[in-house]
């Protein structure tokens, strides 16, 4: 049995009948669980909440959907200026939540959340137009399966399901873990593609604090029940900075292990990330201090700070470290005058001379007016 038939057979059973061994004990919003039906809260099936980093006016995209909660609690978060997103391969789980879409539609004062079927780590490829090329075309020899191949590949190009730089928010419960080993780089290769420059991912899954053996990968039930598939929890952080992505964070980490399987404790954790812009690196005069408590921090892009100095960063670097993730850790002193921008990059460490930021605007957190009236 391949670990995708392992999958779809456990949640579709979970969609027809709750399954509490899928599941973490996770505490919800209740103001945001009020107007949701019974069943969609009973079948849904995640270790934490992701829904907790929604904005308004966010397009949200939700990786393994489910039963569409996490989905329908993030309409309420982002407001009539923002929608959400969700993406399953599992028939019977896009039926559940696609069934309560004119109720919440209704209760929510319009209709911001689809369901769409895909694999989330293939997010250009429409699911459902391929079950209805294949109901037209089945595949009956090696030249029907080329063609359906490239199909694929055209579709993919020209009509992307999820379009590149797309989305302001990933989220996903519970649902990296299920996908191959294989497939795992493809999978954050495609979160990265899709989330704007400047966007941000808030994930919720399993890690393990070693490394899952394979006679436990093997074992269908293990993987199906969000156990053998998790990453072990250092190369679970890795691979969203090995993509890409920066200020990457565990932000939640569960003191106890959900479970304990042959001495591996596998827990909780929900980790954040951002896309960095992709505007050029131009000195423009910024400089940042690094407020501490540390003696010396380093960034995704090797910069370092020591706490305390006055260090020159890019117009680009400035933005992320005082209106970003590092918002309390750093004070951003603007230039006097802006200059023109010189495309040398900033040498690791360089301080920046009081004298070229005097009169300059100093921000960020606890930069307040002056200390006496």
């Amino acid at each position: 049995m391949s670990v995708e038939t392992g999958v779809l057979q456990r949640y579709s059973e979970g969609a027809k009948v709750a399954q509490d061994s899928l599941c973490c004990a996770v505490e919800y919003d209740n103001n945001l669980l009020r107007i949701l039906p019974d069943e969609i809260i009973e079948k849904d099936y995640g270790c934490g909440d992701p829904s907790r980093f929604v904005r308004e006016g966010d397009v949200v995209l939700d990786l393994g959907s489910g039963s569409g909660k996490i989905c329908y609690i993030a309409a309420q978060l982002v407001g009539e200026s923002g929608s959400v997103i969700g993406v399953d391969m599992n028939d019977d789980m896009l039926q559940l939540a696609r069934r309560y879409q004119p109720e919440m539609a209704e209760k929510l004062g319009g209709d911001r959340v689809k369901f769409l079927k895909a694999y989330i780590q293939d997010l250009a490829l429409d699911l459902d137009a391929s079950d209805r090329y294949l109901a037209e075309s089945p595949i009956s020899n090696s030249i029907d399966l080329h063609e359906y191949k490239t199909w694929q590949s055209e579709q993919r190009h020209n009509f992307p399901l999820i379009g590149d730089n797309s989305v302001d928010l990933v989220v996903s419960n519970c649902v990296l873990n299920l996908v191959r080993d294989n497939d795992k780089q493809q999978l954050l290769r495609e979160i990265f593609r899709v989330t704007k420059p400047g966007g941000r991912v808030a994930i919720s899954d399993i890690v393990s604090d070693e490394i899952v053996p394979v006679h436990l990968k093997e074992d269908p039930t293990l993987w199906s029940g969000c156990v053998s598939g998790a990453l072990y929890e250092s190369d679970f952080v890795q691979a969203f900075v090995d993509v890409g992505f920066q200020a990457v964070a565990l932000e939640k980490w569960e003191s106890e292990p959900w479970q304990n399987v042959e001495g591996i404790e596998f827990r909780s954790v929900t980790i954040t990330a951002i896309k960095p812009e992709s505007s050029e690196c131009l000195d423009k005069g910024h400089a940042v201090i690094y407020r501490g408590p540390y003696s010396k921090v380093y960034d995704d892009d090797g910069h370092f700070f020591a706490r305390g100095e006055r260090i020159a960063v890019c117009e680009r670097t400035f933005r992320l470290l005082t209106d970003g993730p590092y918002i309390n850790d750093f004070v951003g002193v603007t230039p006097a005058v802006l200059g023109p921008g010189s495309d040398v990059c900033m040498p690791a460490g360089k301080r920046r001379p009081a004298s070229e930021t005097k009169g300059a605007v100093h921000v960020g957190k606890n930069t307040g007016s002056s200390c006496c009236s």
